[in-house]
């Protein structure tokens, strides 16, 4: 072989070695397409599926080293860590070389914590969450949150993984019109295979990769965009803030002389929100519920006197319009029975177009379908340790009835 030149053999005779150490990611490792580059320190990959390899890299690794690198750059692009970099950054303002290399850095300590050992050996300088002092386990996002840029990581200055990694196009880049790129379907397909591969046989993949695939076919619901757009549906729905007035007359009234047809009106309509305070609904989650009761606020227009607050446990307490998030009183703590809540709030007067209902779930409900729009935002269950706080150790809540909107919140 030429001196300088990459060292083909080599380099895929460790992707060989990769596979067979981990064989359930052995779709993404064939997937990925490799470019010489004297401009990457060692091997860095973009989002489109490029591996850009550094010539004298491969020449003084080991392979079983080299089969390692092969996993690790391909674990960023099947964890999407460059799409998750640049969602972190837009959501915390972060710009700048400095911040992408934290992101990089965040990213490794994601991953490198549980793809090295069984046939794979960790490249010098891998970079481990104990280097930083860090807790093992963690996501990408939870370290980002627990470290910044210092004297403690001047050694890793020349990580860099590639835009893969982090989302910060290279000069080096091919781009998205470059050559042997992957298509957005492409790539999600490699993921889907990949994590059925894991799915199938997940005793043979470590906690952190059984979590993923989990995740790529059931991923976290957007819950207070779902919520909101629920809400919305109701809203807006036929029947939802309609009323007759006799201010306009109807324009059929001139079929029937003599006779005087109200017009059908729309109004702003009306929510009646009930807040599950029960015993076995966390402070934390009568936070969210504040917090979701001003999204509602503003969902409706921000009329103050559209939206009535209701606490409720085993009993119905006292319905407040809302005014001020802040100056809401929860009042509860015992056991739980909306339907009293749902009762008060059909009795009021006028009655609300939209009921929303924040609660654990651990409830019974009412019978029949109320005469109006239902939301129910669904904390999270959290198994057993959920049902020894009511009265008896055997309770199993009623799912939410078929006639409510469901969305889990949280």
């Amino acid at each position: 072989m030429t001196p300088g030149m990459l060292d083909e053999e080599k380099l895929f005779a460790a992707r060989l070695h990769a596979v067979r150490s981990r064989p359930y990611l052995a779709t993404a490792l064939f997937a990925l397409h490799t470019v010489e580059s004297r401009r990457v320190p060692t091997m860095a990959v973009d989002r489109h599926w490029r591996c850009y390899v550094s010539p004298a890299f491969v020449d003084r690794t080991p392979l079983e080293e080299l089969a390692g690198v092969w996993v690790h750059e391909v674990s960023h692009l099947l964890r999407d860590h460059h799409g998750r970099s640049d969602r972190f950054a837009v959501k915390h303002g972060l710009t700048g070389p400095g911040e992408r290399l934290r992101m990089n850095i965040a990213a490794d300590c994601e991953i490198n914590d549980d793809i090295f050992g069984e046939g794979l050996v960790p490249p010098e300088g891998a970079v481990q969450p104990a280097l930083l002092r860090l807790p093992e386990g963690q996501l990408m996002e939870d370290y980002l949150r627990q470290f910044r840029l210092g004297p403690h990581t001047d050694g890793l200055a020349w990580l860099d993984c590639g835009s893969g990694a982090d989302g910060l196009e290279r000069e080096w880049d091919l781009g998205p019109d470059g050559a042997h790129g992957l298509s957005a379907q492409e790539r999600d397909a490699v993921r889907f295979r990949v994590a059925q591969g894991i799915n199938a046989r997940q005793g043979n993949a470590p906690k952190g990769w059984q979590r993923w695939a989990q995740e790529v076919f059931h991923p976290p619901q957007p819950w207070r965009e779902l919520l909101g757009a629920a809400l919305r549906s109701a809203i807006s729905g036929p029947g939802a803030g309609e009323d007759y007035t006799y201010g306009r007359p109807s324009r059929r009234s001139p079929c029937l002389p003599g006779v005087v047809l109200p017009s059908l009106r729309r109004r702003p309509p009306r929510v009646f929100v009930i807040i599950d305070t029960s015993g076995s609904v966390s402070d934390a989650e009568l936070g969210s519920a504040i917090v979701e009761v001003v999204a509602i606020g503003r969902a409706t227009g921000g009329g103050r006197d559209l939206v009535t607050v209701l606490s409720c446990d085993a009993a119905a307490h006292v319905a407040h319009p809302l005014c001020r998030a802040e100056g809401i009183a929860l009042v509860g703590g015992g056991g739980t029975d909306l339907r009293s809540g749902f009762a008060k709030a059909l009795r009021a007067n006028p009655r609300p177009d939209v009921i929303v209902a924040l609660t654990d779930g651990h409830t019974p409900w009412p019978g029949t379908r109320p005469p109006c729009r239902t939301v129910v935002g669904l904390f999270p269950r959290q198994g057993p340790a959920r049902s020894r706080i009511e009265d008896d150790p055997n309770y199993r809540p009623d799912t939410p009835p078929a006639w409510a909107r469901v969305v889990l919140v949280g």
